[in-house]
C-alpha cells in the first residue's frame, strides 16, 4: 500500500463500507446501546475518523480536525458499557467529522505533501495508511458483531442478491464441496517461522518473525461443524464436568449456558434424520435453520476445550495453527495466504459475501499446502494459547494495541471471520479476546499430537 493511487483506493473501500453497514438503521438504532458488551454504532461511526485524525493527519504533522473529541473516542476511556451516556457526535454531526477528516486526509495525499516531514517509520511502505485501513475494518467487523446483539430482525441475509450490512450485493462464495475429505490432515514437524516475514504494515504482534520447531501433529480438515457440535450437546456433554476445566465450569454456572449462543430448539433432538440435532440458530434477528454442514459459531474459548476434550483431542497452540496454514513443507516457505502470497477472490469467505459462515470444505482452492480448508474466514478460530509478545518484540506505534493486552487473561483467536476484510487477513494475523467472549464470529478445530 505504499502507491498513493493504492492507498485511496482503499480509504475509499472501507469508507464505503462503513457508511454502508450504518446506513440500514434509523438515529435512535445507532445511538442505542444494545449491549454492554459493545458500544453504540455511532461511537464506532465516529471513533474511525478520530483515528485517522491522529494518525492520519497530527502524527503525520498536519492540523487535525476535531481534537476536542479524542477523550470521547479513547477506547482506553471509557468503558463499552458507558459510552451511551457520554455527549458523543449525533449521527449526522458523525458522518461531517469522519468526512472532513477524510477530505483533509486526501487533500495532503492528493498534493503529495502526505509525506512531507512524517516520522519515517510511519509512512515507510504505506505503514501507517495501511493501518488506518484495517482499524476501519476492525471497526467494520465490531459493529457487526453489535448489529447481531439487536433485538429484532436487521436486514434479511437470505434474500437473493444481498449480503450483510455493507457487504457486496450479488457475490456468492465459490462452491466446491466434496463428502470425500479426510478428518484429519498431518503437519509434519520440523523447523518453522513464525510471525510476519513479507508485510511492512504487519501490526506490531505479529513481528518479529522467529524460528520455532514445531514437533508434528494433525489438525482437523476444516473447522469443527455445527452437526458435528449437536452430537456434543446431544451427548449431554455441557452437564458433564470433567470434561471442562475449572475456569470453564465456573464459566457455566455463571452463564447456564447448555448450546452455542443463539440456539434454540426446533424439533425432537433425536431424530435421527435431522443433522441439524433439533436446533435453529439466531442471524441477525431472525430464527434461521441451523446448517449442518457450516462451521459452530458463537462458541467461547470454554465450550471449543470441552468439546476438543470430548473428542479426545485439543485446541491447536497458535504456532501449529499458524504452521498448518501458510507452511510450504516443499519450498520451506511460509505463505501470506494458504494458498499463496497474492490474495485471490473466491478462496475464502471472507469479506461479507455472506452473513454467515459458509459450509465446511466449500473452499477446496483455499486448501493450506498441508491439506487444511478455510483457515481464513468463515469463523475465527479459538486457539489454546494465551496473547504473548513474540521473543524481541517492540510496541509500533503505540502500545495500546497490543502491549497493554499482553498476559494469560485473553486467549488468541486466528483466520478471520465472514465479516472480515481481506485487507485485514493474513495467515499471521493474531486476534484476542476473553475466553468467555461468545459474540464474536468464533469456532474452532481440534489437533492431536503425533
Amino acid at each position: 500500500m505504499d502507491a498513493t493511487a493504492g492507498i485511496v483506493d482503499a480509504l475509499a473501500e472501507v469508507r464505503a463500507r462503513t457508511l454502508g453497514i450504518v446506513e440500514h438503521f434509523d438515529d435512535a438504532a445507532l445511538c442505542a446501546q444494545h449491549s454492554r458488551l459493545m458500544s453504540p454504532l455511532v461511537w464506532d461511526l465516529a471513533h474511525v475518523g478520530n483515528y485517522e485524525d491522529l494518525w492520519l493527519l497530527r502524527a503525520l504533522g498536519k492540523p487535525g480536525v476535531a481534537p476536542d473529541v479524542d477523550d470521547l473516542y479513547n477506547a482506553f476511556a471509557h468503558a463499552r458499557s458507558t459510552r451511551a451516556g457520554l455527549a458523543l457526535l449525533a449521527p449526522q454531526a458523525a458522518r461531517r467529522y469522519i468526512g472532513e477528516v477524510r477530505h483533509r486526509v486526501l487533500d495532503t495525499l492528493g498534493a503529495g505533501h502526505a509525506v512531507a516531514g512524517a516520522p519515517a517509520p510511519l509512512v515507510a511502505g504505506g505503514f501507517v495508511y495501511g493501518m488506518a485501513v484495517q482499524h476501519e475494518h476492525q471497526h467494520d467487523e465490531t459493529m457487526l458483531a453489535a448489529i447481531q446483539l439487536m433485538e429484532g430482525p436487521t436486514f434479511d441475509p437470505a434474500l437473493p442478491g444481498t449480503a450483510a450490512p455493507g457487504g457486496r450485493a450479488g457475490v456468492a462464495p465459490s462452491l466446491g464441496r466434496t463428502p470425500a475429505l479426510p478428518d484429519e490432515v498431518v503437519v509434519p514437524g520440523g523447523p518453522f517461522t513464525m510471525g510476519a516475514t513479507d508485510a511492512a504494515w504487519a501490526y506490531d504482534n505479529e513481528r518479529p518473525a522467529y524460528a520455532v520447531e514445531v514437533p508434528t501433529f494433525a489438525i482437523d480438515t476444516t473447522a469443527v461443524t455445527n452437526a458435528a457440535y449437536c452430537a456434543f450437546v446431544a451427548s449431554g456433554a455441557y452437564g458433564e464436568h470433567r470434561l471442562w476445566d475449572e475456569a470453564g465450569r465456573a464459566w457455566l454456572a455463571e452463564s447456564g449456558a447448555s448450546a452455542p449462543a443463539g440456539w434454540a430448539r426446533s424439533g425432537p433432538e433425536a431424530d435421527p434424520a435431522d443433522a441439524a440435532g433439533g436446533w435453529t440458530c439466531r442471524t441477525f434477528g431472525r430464527t434461521q435453520p441451523l446448517d449442518p454442514d457450516a462451521p459452530v459459531q458463537h462458541v467461547c474459548a470454554y465450550e471449543a476445550d470441552a468439546y476438543a476434550r470430548w473428542a479426545g483431542r485439543r485446541l491447536p497452540t497458535e504456532v501449529e495453527w499458524e504452521k498448518a496454514a501458510s507452511w510450504d513443507a516443499s519450498s520451506s516457505a511460509k505463505l501470506r495466504y494458504p494458498w499463496g502470497n497474492r490474495f485471490e477472490a473466491g478462496r475464502a469467505n471472507l469479506g461479507q459475501l455472506r452473513a454467515s459462515p459458509s459450509p465446511a470444505s466449500e473452499h477446496l482452492a483455499g486448501a493450506s499446502p498441508c491439506g487444511a480448508l478455510q483457515m481464513l474466514g468463515d469463523v475465527w478460530e479459538w486457539t489454546a494459547s494465551p496473547f504473548r509478545p513474540y521473543p524481541g518484540f517492540r510496541s509500533f506505534p503505540y502500545r495500546e494495541y497490543s502491549e497493554v493486552f499482553f498476559g494469560d487473561v485473553y486467549r488468541v483467536l486466528r483466520g478471520g471471520s465472514w465479516a472480515t476484510h481481506p485487507a485485514a487477513m493474513r495467515t499471521t494475523f493474531r486476534n484476542w479476546d476473553f475466553p468467555v467472549r461468545r459474540h464474536i464470529f468464533a469456532g474452532f478445530r481440534t489437533a492431536r499430537d503425533l
